[in-house]
């Protein structure tokens, strides 16, 4: 099965719109992926501002939407969207929440408090699609044509990243968002945990990586479950992954300072016959996997 990648928002903690963002995008994380023959069927990652857009255009088609929506975790940058996401107000749409519980604390229930009235003007329970929320562990599960391994990261909190493959076969896309690679922090992961990731992330064709950092402002920012860019492209390395989008972008990082940051992971992605192609996501750009 032949798929499409979307991004949709690809900056992380805040959403930073304006002009020295224009050409990466503000909006917080979100992407979509959409089988070629879905018939309203597609899987979205994340919930950030992004999903906003994406509602939008969803909207506009003819027909109704069947939609899994994978959260890697609940903190604000990846949730903040899910109230403006159009399509959960059409009768007709299904849309199906999946992602794990935060502490004792339900999925349902974060979604809910963050469309209370004294937040929020419409509850949650005024959408019109049918709607589910289903908790998830790191395991397998199959969603919207998908087999999707899901995989506990270096973040505070109980946080995701996914693995899709399509279930007849097909190319491989990995979102790993919200993951410290080098040392700080304490997580609830193994000591075979990077071992473990590499293995996970093995041979995919597209990789989405967190990259919040610069290798010089890393070391200030150790717990705080981030990566910077020269860790993701040696994982994506190590991995033998085919292409590397750096995500999570900082809200100050300007257009400019994230094409250097391109240029610097260009030279490090160049390791003996391996050649990585490494960009840095934005808004609208796609892959055809």
């Amino acid at each position: 099965m032949n798929y499409t990648v979307t991004i949709w928002g690809a900056r992380g903690s805040i959403p930073a719109p304006g002009p020295a963002t224009s050409r990466y995008g503000g909006n917080t994380s979100c992407i979509s992926v959409e089988p070629e023959h879905g018939n309203g069927r597609l899987v979205v990652l994340d919930a950030g501002s992004g999903i906003r857009a994406l509602g939008n255009a969803l909207i506009e088609r003819d027909g109704h939407q069947d939609i899994d929506l994978l959260l890697t975790h609940t903190h604000w940058d990846h949730i903040q969207g899910f109230p403006f996401f159009a399509p959960m107000f059409r009768e007709g749409n299904v849309v199906r929440v999946h992602g794990a519980r935060q502490a004792d604390v339900d999925l349902g229930v974060i979604l809910r408090q963050q469309m209370h009235p004294v937040v929020f003007p419409v509850p949650l329970e005024q959408t019109a699609a049918e709607l589910t929320i289903e908790h998830i562990l790191p395991g397998r599960l199959e969603v919207g044509g998908f087999e999707v391994e899901a995989f506990r990261l270096r973040h505070p909190g109980t946080t995701l990243g996914y693995r899709l493959t399509p279930a007849g076969g097909g190319a491989s896309f990995a979102y790993i968002t919200d993951s410290e690679l080098g040392p700080g922090g304490r997580y609830e992961v193994g000591p075979e945990w990077r071992a473990q990731l590499v293995q996970f992330l093995e041979g995919v064709d597209l990789l989405v990586h967190d990259a919040m950092y610069t290798p010089d402002d890393i070391a200030a920012h150790r717990g705080w479950g981030h990566s910077c860019y020269s860790e993701a492209v040696a994982l994506a390395l190590e991995a033998g992954v085919g292409q590397l989008w750096l995500f999570h972008h900082g809200p100050e990082r300007t257009d400019a300072m994230l094409d250097g940051i391109v240029r610097a992971a260009e030279v490090l992605a160049h390791h003996g016959d391996h050649r990585l192609e490494v960009r840095a996501a934005a808004e609208g750009m796609q892959a055809s996997l």
